[in-house]
């Protein structure tokens, strides 16, 4: 099995970019602890993050056929990408959307999702396990056809 986490804009500030909301673990750290986690699974897991939407729209199109699953923290563009948006209604590779702050609980303009409608599943506010709850249940779900 073989999924691609893909990190949005701002994600390359984690540890510096505002600690007390997103914490104090970087970016990397974030990265390998996740691939020891598949590791673990039997998940081979492959990492992109961009602060820019084509390029998060391409490494979305590039996954049909080379992935399982994406697991994506699409920051900001969670909240108004439309193109985001068309890109994974567009593919055929299931994508869990996930956020390390709870987006229930911040700004007003952060409560909506426009990404969420099109990803089998969201979750919001657990950190940095949120990543491997997304990768379990890729795992837990590997031979069911809703993934």
């Amino acid at each position: 099995m073989k999924i691609l986490i893909i990190n949005g804009p701002n994600l390359n500030l984690l540890g510096s970019r505002e600690p007390s909301i997103y914490g104090t673990m970087e970016l990397h750290d974030l990265v390998n602890s996740i691939k020891k986690y598949g590791d673990r699974l039997g998940i081979q897991v492959q990492h992109i993050q961009s602060n820019s939407e084509g390029c998060l729209i391409d490494a979305i199109h590039n996954s049909v056929g080379l992935y399982d699953g994406i697991v994506l923290n699409a920051g900001a563009y969670s909240h108004y990408s439309y193109a985001l948006r068309d890109a994974i209604a567009g593919i055929n590779v299931p994508v869990i959307e996930v956020h390390i702050t709870n987006i229930y609980n911040r700004e007003d303009f952060r409560n909506v999702s426009v990404i969420s409608p099109v990803c089998i599943g969201q979750i919001s506010g657990l950190g940095i396990d949120g990543y491997k709850l997304a990768l379990q249940y890729f795992f837990d779900h590997k031979d069911n056809e809703h993934c």
